[in-house]
C-alpha cells in the first residue's frame, strides 16, 4: 500500500488526510503541521501517524504540500535536499492556489513527478471535488495510485492546467458561496416563523436534493427552475425578488473576483 504524508494539517490538508486514511488505512498516513497541536489533535482523532516534515519527505510515496501559496517556496526549500537524496520513487502533490506546475518544478530545481490539485472542503465528508493535473514526469501508475488514494474524497476530475484556476473558483471557492446562500435561506425561514434547526435542515436537504436531481437528470438548471415556478405562484414571486437583488450577477461576480485573486496569488 502506498503511503501518504501531509505537510500542513489545516482544513484542506486534514480533509484529504482523512480521505487517504479511509482508502489506505490510517497506518499509511503521516501528518505534520508547524502548529504542532493541530497535527497532534488530528492524529489522535484519526489514528494516523504524527510525524515531521523530514520523515515525510524521506519516506512517503505521496508528499502532499498542504500549504498556502505564499509559503510554498519556503516549504519546498526545506525539503529539497532530503528529496534529492532519495533512492525510492515519490510524487509531490501541491494544492497551492494559483501556482502552476512549471513554477513548482522550478522551485525544486530537479525533475520529479508533481500532481497539482485543487480540492474543496466537502472532501472531508467524502462529497468533495478534486481537480488534478499531473506534470510530464508523473506516469500513469502515479496518477492511478493517486486517484485510488483520494477516492474517498469524492469526485476526481482531470483537467487541463490552463483551466484549473477557473474551475477551482467554482468547486474550491464555491462552498463558501453555498454556505452563505444556505444561511440566508434558513434566515428567511426563521423570519417566517420556523425554528432555526428545522430551517437549516430543510435548506441543506433542499440543496442536496436539487443538485442531485440536476446531475441525475442532465437537465439545465434553468429548465428545472422553470418546472418549480407555477404561474402567478409563490416560487416565481421569490425568483423575482432574487432578480431584483441582482442575485445571479452577484454570484457571477463572486466567481470572477475569486478567479482574479487566484491569479494574483500565483504570481
Amino acid at each position: 500500500m502506498r503511503t501518504a504524508g501531509f505537510i500542513g494539517c489545516g482544513n484542506m490538508g486534514s480533509a484529504l488526510a482523512r480521505a487517504a486514511a479511509a482508502s489506505a488505512g490510517p497506518e499509511n498516513v503521516y501528518v505534520f503541521d508547524v502548529e504542532q497541536q493541530k497535527s497532534k489533535a488530528f492524529a489522535e482523532e484519526t489514528d494516523v501517524n504524527l510525524s515531521d516534515a523530514e520523515f515525510i519527505a524521506r519516506h512517503c510515496d505521496y508528499i502532499f504540500l498542504a500549504v498556502k501559496p505564499q509559503v510554498l517556496r519556503d516549504a519546498v526549500a526545506s525539503l529539497t535536499s532530503v528529496l534529492e537524496e532519495r533512492t525510492t520513487d515519490f510524487v509531490i502533490v501541491s494544492m497551492a492556489a494559483g501556482v502552476p506546475l512549471a513554477t513548482i518544478e522550478t522551485m525544486f530545481g530537479f525533475e520529479c513527478p508533481v500532481i497539482r490539485i485543487m480540492p474543496n472542503i466537502p472532501a472531508a465528508a467524502g462529497k468533495g471535488v478534486i481537480l488534478y493535473t499531473p506534470n510530464r514526469f508523473a506516469d500513469r501508475n502515479d496518477v492511478t495510485d493517486f486517484c485510488e488514494l483520494m477516492q474517498g474524497a469524492g469526485l476526481l476530475d482531470r483537467i487541463d492546467e490552463s483551466k484549473i484556476d477557473a474551475a477551482s473558483c467554482v468547486s474550491g471557492c464555491g462552498p463558501a458561496f453555498v454556505y452563505l446562500f444556505l444561511e440566508a435561506l434558513a434566515d428567511g425561514a426563521v423570519k417566517c416563523g420556523l425554528s432555526r434547526d428545522k430551517a437549516q435542515l430543510y435548506a441543506a436537504q433542499t440543496l442536496i436534493g436539487s443538485a442531485e436531481m440536476m446531475l441525475q437528470s442532465g437537465r439545465h438548471p434553468g429548465e428545472l427552475k422553470d418546472a418549480v415556478c407555477s404561474p402567478a405562484g409563490s416560487t416565481i414571486e421569490g425568483v423575482k425578488a432574487l432578480e431584483e437583488g441582482a442575485f445571479r450577477a452577484d454570484v457571477i461576480n463572486a466567481v470572477v473576483k475569486a478567479y482574479e485573486r487566484t491569479l494574483e496569488l500565483g504570481k
